[in-house]
């Protein structure tokens, strides 16, 4: 029954994707799509999951973003589905809590609060106080186990169904996604996981006086719920009122988040995989507290210093060894033409260094080169994706607060002081590269947001007129006749992606 209904509800879209491509659905020429149509096809899309519930709001979130998979209207779209739902009823979690504990909340808590503090997808959080502190109680949802694992079930159908008959990049692309999702989300549904993880990572930042990790209240982990101390704070995108009183320096904060999420990344090697504002609050004292530990990922060695090699190869402008590393990193589509990538490397790093002045200016230049790169034979592996997603969550935390936000000039007293560290992780035996590590590791830390989201859309259009022009053979006096970018919302011709 659950199968229908997502049919039902999905099976609309997917005729209006297929009819971008054929007028007639097996017939014709492409539908005529304006950019007014797909902005409100989106806006449907995203009404649409957010009814099929907590599996879809939580799986749109992975896809959000992936301009790799998505095209940019739909993909930025997504980025709106937030996993804020009507809260359960107090009585359900309070039987939770009963079959769970043993016991009622009113005996196991000095005070439980009946309104949640929030309410999301797959968990509801209230706040109480236990044993003379001041505590949260995050309880999984009734029946939400069951619910996920049939529309897991159904989704990995309907895409094999697809798959079969449409073997498109984006749609084995999609695949991935979910397989991934069903990995994830099974983790993120075991609170018993979510405690390890932030006892893990606690322990990581021990001693660390700018961090806040909520300490974990062990003896009432359960799998679905959990105990953890109260963080009082304030959104990291939400400080403007601080930041008019003097309270906080929006710069140290930006700084803070940055040095944060590079410390996960590249020394621990364990990493929050969920970074959005919700996610990450400001303490009065200034101090950046961490929340909601249910996504973590570890950050195998080899990758690290990949993605360190590929900066290396940044910092020396060398587009072949770029080019080589996006290989490695699994970026590049298989029989993808090996021109093609190195000048798409080469264009990245002859925009790297560009200064925006506006946060309005980051947006749009994101957004374009997003639509470019959904033509490219780029695809942005699963971890990959988590590290462009901190990326894009400093970008934005810079420019909200500073029109003319530099992430590699934020980068580099990150780079001094925890240059060390950084390598000592990286290269445990001691066999470091001959490069100069700060330098590298001051670019990493910013480079690949700048790279990114400030490249600009004329340089792409030399790059795709370049190769249209050394792969199509010239008629009508040279001119070439096919292959331009489409127009109407369907995907370029495989001669511009270089297939």
């Amino acid at each position: 029954m659950r199968l229908v209904v997502i049919v039902y509800r999905l099976l609309p879209f997917a005729l209006a994707f297929w009819r971008d491509f054929r007028r007639w659905l097996f017939f014709g020429a492409p539908a005529d799509r304006k950019a007014q149509d797909h902005e409100r096809r989106a806006e449907r899309l995203v009404t649409t999951l957010a009814r099929l519930g907590p599996t879809f709001v939580k799986m749109a979130q992975l896809f959000a973003g992936r301009s790799d998979i998505l095209a940019p209207a739909y993909a930025k779209a997504l980025t709106r589905l937030t996993d804020q739902v009507p809260p359960v009823a107090a009585v359900e979690v309070e039987r939770i809590i009963l079959e769970e504990y043993g016991a009622p909340a009113d005996e196991l808590f000095e005070r439980f609060d009946r309104t949640p503090l929030a309410a999301a997808s797959l968990g509801q959080v209230h706040r109480a106080r236990y044993e003379n502190e001041e505590v949260v109680v995050k309880v999984l949802r009734p029946g939400v186990e069951e619910l996920v694992a049939a529309d897991v079930r159904a989704a990995k159908r309907i895409v094999g169904t697809v798959e079969r008959w449409w073997p498109n990049p984006h749609v084995i692309g999609t695949r991935v996604v979910i397989e991934e999702f069903s990995v994830r989300v099974a983790e993120e549904m075991d609170f018993r996981m979510e405690a390890a993880h932030a006892v893990a990572i606690g322990a990581n930042f021990a001693g660390q006086g700018n961090v806040w990790i909520p300490r974990v209240v062990v003896p009432m982990v359960r799998q679905r719920s959990l105990v953890l101390e109260y963080c009082a704070g304030i959104r990291v995108d939400r400080l403007d009122e601080w930041v008019r009183d003097g309270r906080v320096a929006p710069e140290r904060v930006i700084r803070d988040v940055m040095e944060l999420y590079a410390r996960m990344m590249l020394v621990h090697g364990l990493f929050h995989a969920d970074p959005h504002p919700g996610n990450v609050h400001v303490a009065p004292d200034g101090r950046i507290i961490l929340l909601d530990f249910g996504m973590v990922v570890r950050v195998p060695l080899e990758l690290r210093r990949e993605l360190v090699t590929a900066i290396f190869a940044a910092i020396r402008r060398d587009a072949d060894a770029l080019a080589e590393s996006f290989h490695r990193l699994g970026l590049v589509t298989s029989g993808a033409d090996p021109t093609v990538i190195r000048r798409l490397t080469a264009t990245l790093l002859s925009v790297a260094d560009r200064r925006t002045t506006t946060r309005e200016r980051v947006e749009l230049l994101a957004n374009e080169v997003l639509a470019e790169l959904y033509d490219w034979p780029i695809i942005v592996p699963s971890q990959l994706v988590y590290f462009a997603r901190t990326a894009s969550l400093i970008e934005g935390l810079g420019t909200h607060y500073d029109a003319h936000f530099n992430a590699l000039a934020f980068a580099t007293p990150i780079a001094v002081s925890l240059r060390g560290r950084i390598m000592a992780s990286l290269y445990p035996e001691g066999a470091r590269p001959q490069i100069d590590p700060m330098r590298a590791v001051g670019a990493s830390i910013g480079a690949i947001a700048r790279i990114v989201t400030r490249a600009s859309r004329d340089m792409f259009d030399a790059v795709r007129d370049a190769i249209m022009i050394s792969t199509m053979p010239p008629t009508n006096g040279g001119a070439p006749t096919d292959g331009a970018p489409s127009t109407n919302g369907s995907a370029p011709t495989k001669r511009i992606r270089g297939e």
